[in-house]
């Protein structure tokens, strides 16, 4: 049962020291109880009201994390249905599959196009995380082999380790060192010497179902052998049966707090269709539908983006928007004699309007003006982006030691703030803008000084 902020608070050292960078212990225990914060922020609290506060105000979904460093992978930590009920926590991983049957050369294409194919949409870089490693030959010095390989040719990669023999998987877990890899899988017929593997390399395991019920069984098992990092297959492989799987042990662990489905799901796209058009498809409903994490077969830029681009939609926070800092970006390299246009910081209206920037080949100074990541009239609407905020942002900016001439260029749909600002900046030229970004280009081109200095 979830503790509340004053419960939290009676565990707390309460020393209001500030060095978990929220200023009370009453407010860090506010937060702790909402799930904004963890328990391990707060340098003095002891080990054991960590183990009882994070117990306690564990998500329905358990936290699984993999890899290490900068390059670490989460899945789980989930608290809810539906996004709108509050946000979806950490996106599905997207794995490609690699196995100790497969030529050199097919290994080594998986692992290019895993390193290459990422992508930069408004600010967020977008790639697949994972690489399964599968013991296809059931050959420990193969599978150890490819496993290295992997390892050597990616930097990046969390991987999940596949074999159906624990001392392989024991084997394969010791070559990943510091790298924590996800251990796949146990089985009714194998829980017992998995969990003793998993215990052993200190990774979480995955366990490997032959439907929900023999799945909730095996958890069970692990559970009582003290293994708490789990993921689950449900042993689905058709997409009805994958969909309904995910959604009741969702429903399952948020609405019932039923612990032995409380883990991240795996599913299995590649196993489901030798289509890579409908393992797509099925990808796309999965990631959509509670996946922890999904393993396809291979890896295509016209298949992988549209999953990306899917998957950063569904869980991006629509309480926090996306924006971008404060700033005067050069765009193109200008200089003293180069325009001055000025807009919202929230990102989607600062890559349209800077792609169409450096789309003219006109050399801009792009001032980005932080309204709280609203849209330019929703933040004049709400008093973010008014003439007095736009002024005091300019004045201490820095453009005026910039540029020469004096002409500022505001979005047309803030035509009615040109009389205000003219008074707020007697010393500049308020132009209205296009209030499409798309006819920057044109605009900017025909743009010529008027009030020099």
């Amino acid at each position: 049962m979830a503790l509340t902020g004053i419960q939290i608070l009676k565990m707390l050292p309460k020393k209001n020291c500030g060095e978990c960078s929220i200023p009370t212990c009453l407010a860090f225990a506010m937060k702790v109880a909402a799930g904004q914060v963890e328990i391990d922020t707060c340098p003095y609290v002891s080990d054991e009201a960590k183990a009882t506060i994070g117990e306690a105000s564990a998500p329905p979904i358990r936290t699984l994390k993999l890899g290490n460093g900068d390059n670490a992978f989460t899945a789980g930590g989930e608290t809810c249905m539906y996004r709108h009920e509050k946000r979806f926590v950490n996106p599905t991983g997207i794995a490609v599959l690699v196995t100790t049957d497969m030529d050199e050369a097919a290994v080594s294409g998986r692992i290019d196009r895993f390193n290459t194919l990422v992508y930069e949409r408004v600010g967020v870089i977008m790639k697949a995380e994972l690489i399964a490693v599968k013991d296809s030959k059931n050959d420990e010095a193969s599978f150890t082999a490819l496993v290295q390989k992997v390892l050597d040719g990616s930097a990046r990669a969390a991987l999940i380790l596949i074999s159906d023999t624990p001392a392989h998987l024991a084997a394969a877990a010791k070559v990943c060192g510091a790298r924590i890899p996800l251990l796949y899988g146990a089985t009714a017929d194998n829980a017992a010497a998995m969990a003793q593997v998993a215990k052993d390399c200190s990774a979480p395991l995955a366990v490997k179902g032959s439907n929900l019920d023999n799945c909730v069984d095996v958890t069970n098992t692990l559970l009582a052998a003290g293994l708490k990092d789990l993921a689950i297959d449900t042993g689905a492989r058709t997409l009805r049966a994958a969909f309904e799987d995910n959604v009741v042990a969702r429903r399952s662990a948020v609405k019932a707090k039923f612990k032995p489905l409380g883990f991240p799901t795996l599913t299995f796209p590649c196993e489901m269709s030798d289509d890579p058009m409908m393992e797509a498809m099925i990808a796309s409903i999965m990631i959509a539908k509670y996946a922890g994490i999904i393993v396809l077969s291979d890896l295509q830029g016209d298949i992988l983006f549209p999953l990306l681009l899917e998957r950063m939609n569904i869980f991006t926070d629509p309480q926090r928007p996306m924006v971008v800092t404060e700033d005067v970006y050069p765009l193109t390299g200008p200089g003293e004699d180069s325009p001055v246009v000025i807009t919202c910081n929230f990102s989607l209206t600062y890559f349209i309007v800077s792609g169409e920037i450096e789309g003219s080949k006109v050399p801009t100074w792009l001032l980005i003006k932080d309204t709280e990541g609203l849209s330019v009239l929703t933040a004049w609407a709400a008093g973010k982006f008014g003439a007095d905020m736009i002024a005091q942002f300019v004045k201490k900016s820095g453009i005026e030691d910039k540029v020469k001439h004096r002409d500022l260029i505001i979005p047309g749909y803030l035509a009615s703030l040109k009389g205000e600002l003219e008074e707020e900046l007697p010393a500049w030229n308020i132009i209205i803008g296009p209030r499409e970004a798309g006819h920057l280009p044109v605009f900017l081109k025909e743009w010529k000084p008027s009030k020099p200095l």
